[in-house]
């Protein structure tokens, strides 16, 4: 064989020693790893341990008896739980676990077994090189857990508490809030599943979930409160004068009443505010407001006939208007500060006029108009009623374009007022009531505006002729008279003129009582306008009913007496023309419609002939006769 030969066969040959060996190799670990099963065909691998418990070699049912002997986790393990300064331990046992040997034993034993050829040989190596702890079995009872941790949740359990802040009487009584905490039991006992699988002492984490109250602390507005319940709170009118409504004072109690308690919500926050409740407050101010409020008053003047000037008699007032909801803020945040002595909000007006106005500056230089009537016959009461009612009206200025509402500056019509009792036209009847003669200065200033030229925006007249109205200087009566009246029951009834000149206007009453007259006169500057008129005078003329007979158990046997006065019924129109450089300004009609009126007499019971009686004594008599 030559050299070349030799080399060909040298890879041949290593090959073939490559294959031998690898064979040998090869068949020396198939005889290993059957061998290693043989040997420990129906026992655990070594190297295998359960819950660091070794039972390699052993079968499962020495594996299990073992184990039932060696473990005792179930009964002397100790669980931990933890809130806050409580501790509850409790053995696993207790909390439902159950260990079973048997099955732990047979899951070691399946350790190298399951699987793949190549992952069970793997296991295999794995657990005799390094050892393998194979988890034990157990049967964990969550009821009988869920049972143990609700006992502790009825321990850790509470609810979610607002604060409260509250009155006893005058008392504030602050309760702060709490916290609110639940235990979480199926998270719990995800944690304490875990625990169990470890087969070792340790804690377990209670899972609290808490929720915070709106509102955890309020002893700040305890604090608040119990400065407003401090001492009596008192409102004053600002800038107070002799004269002003007020001051009004609350005490204690009654600021205890009014206290209120609001939870509003400021930029997602709940907030509690304190403070005397709005609507009880808003309540107590619209009465006083109506003691506050006041239109601004011109200064009242008297016209001197000498020297052409006006002289003041009653200086003006500021007008003022409380404004109630700005008060509320004013009065809360005042005794917030600390302050019990609080001013109203008040907006308050000038008058047109102070008592420091001339005559030169207002127009008023002379006599425009003036007008009178007579009462003859009026009674004492009567005369006290025009008397009272004139004084109203003294000095009172008008001002230019202005509409003059008569009834606006009457006021009320009360004996507290200075007006007496006498006879008044109301529902149809001629009857005694508070202001009878009222009409008496309405029907003057009436014919003076009339004369004056000046338009009448509202007039009313009686329900039936009255003889006082028609009565002239002389006092006969005088029917071109009649539909010259007015009548004003404020505020159903008014008695309305305008002012329609660039002049103030002053108005000034005079009553003489000894020549039963009274006089309206009115102050300004002339236009040159001038009044003509006509009248019709009654005309469709209705007889008055017969008279009418009542008995009044208040009278004497015998005794009669006359308590209303018949007037015939007729309509009357009077054309009025104003003047003004020579041209018609302008022409109105007053038209009145005059219902015909029975006399009406009373007489006592038992009196014989009423009728009779009355003629003998010449009182209630027909007109038509």
């Amino acid at each position: 064989m030559n050299r070349h030969s030799s080399r060909r066969d040298l890879p041949r040959q290593i090959l073939a020693v490559f294959t031998g060996g690898f064979a040998l190799y090869l068949g020396l670990a198939i005889f290993w790893t059957v061998g290693y099963q043989l040997a420990y065909a129906g026992r655990i691998f070594p190297g295998v341990s359960i819950a660091g418990v070794d039972v390699s070699g052993l079968s499962p049912n020495a594996a299990a008896l073992k184990l039932s002997q060696t473990l005792s986790y179930p009964i002397t393990g100790k669980i931990l739980f933890r809130s806050a300064d409580k501790t509850w331990v409790a053995s696993p046992a207790e909390l439902g676990m159950v260990f079973d040997p048997t099955a732990s034993a047979n899951a070691a034993y399946k350790y190298g077994r399951s699987g793949n050829p190549f992952s069970a040989l793997s296991s295999q190596a794995g657990a005799s090189g390094l050892g393998a702890d194979v988890p034990p079995v157990i049967l964990f009872d969550q009821r009988v857990a869920y049972g143990y941790l609700q006992n502790i949740a009825a321990q850790i359990d509470q609810p979610v508490v607002e604060a409260n802040l509250h009155l006893e009487g005058t008392n504030v009584v602050a309760q702060p809030g709490q916290v609110g905490r639940l235990l979480n039991l199926d998270a719990t006992l995800i944690y304490l599943g875990g625990q169990l699988q470890t087969f070792r002492d340790g804690e377990t984490p209670l899972v609290i979930q808490e929720a915070a109250p709106r509102l955890l602390d309020v002893s700040s507005q305890a604090d608040a409160a119990r400065g407003i319940l401090s001492q009596p709170l008192t409102i004053t009118v600002p800038n107070f004068r002799e004269g002003d409504p007020g001051p009004w004072s609350y005490d204690i109690p009654v600021l205890a009443k009014m206290l209120g308690v609001n939870v509003v919500d400021v930029n997602g926050q709940a907030q509690m505010q304190v403070g005397l409740d709005p609507n009880a407050l808003r309540s107590t101010l619209n009465e006083l407001k109506t003691f506050v409020d006041r239109q601004p008053a011109n200064a009242r003047f008297n016209f001197n006939e000498v020297s052409s000037q006006i002289e003041p008699t009653a200086a003006s007032n500021v007008g003022r208007s409380m404004d109630v909801e700005a008060s509320i803020r004013a009065i809360n945040d005042a005794l917030l500060r600390g302050e019990h002595n609080v001013p109203l909000v008040v907006a308050e007006q000038q008058p047109a006029v102070a008592d420091t106005a001339t005559g030169a500056e207002l127009g008023i230089i002379q006599i425009v108009a003036q007008g009178t009537t007579y009462f003859y016959g009026s009674s004492e009461a009567r005369i006290q009623n025009i008397v009272a009612a004139a004084e109203r009206y003294e000095g009172v200025l008008v001002a230019p374009n202005e509409i003059f509402s008569m009834g606006s500056y009457l006021g009320d019509v009360s004996l507290e007022n200075g007006f007496a009792e006498a006879l008044i036209i109301y529902g149809g009847r001629t009857i005694k009531g508070v202001g009878g003669g009222v009409c008496q200065v309405s029907t003057t200033l009436f014919r003076t505006v009339f004369l004056a030229g000046y338009p009448v925006i509202e007039r009313y007249s009686h329900a039936y002729r009255v003889t006082y109205y028609e009565k002239t200087i002389s006092g006969e009566n005088d029917s071109q008279l009649a539909g010259m009246d007015a009548t004003v029951y404020f505020p159903l009834v008014d008695f309305k003129f305008q002012n329609d000149t660039p002049y103030w206007m002053l108005m000034d009453t005079d009553v003489d009582v000894a020549t039963r007259k009274i006089t309206w006169t009115i102050y300004s500057t002339s236009d040159g306008r001038s009044v003509t008129s006509e009248t019709t005078g009654p005309v469709n003329i209705v007889p008055a009913p017969d008279p009418v007979f009542e008995e009044n158990p208040e009278l004497g046997r015998g005794e009669i007496k006359q308590i209303d006065y018949a007037a015939l019924g007729a309509d009357v129109t009077v054309t009025r023309t104003v003047w003004r450089n020579g041209e018609v300004y302008f022409t109105g009609e007053f038209t009145t419609h005059y219902q015909p009126w029975a006399a009406i007499c009373q007489y006592g019971p038992g009196t014989e002939n009423p009728e009779k009686q009355a003629k003998r004594d010449k009182i209630c008599l027909s007109p038509n006769t």
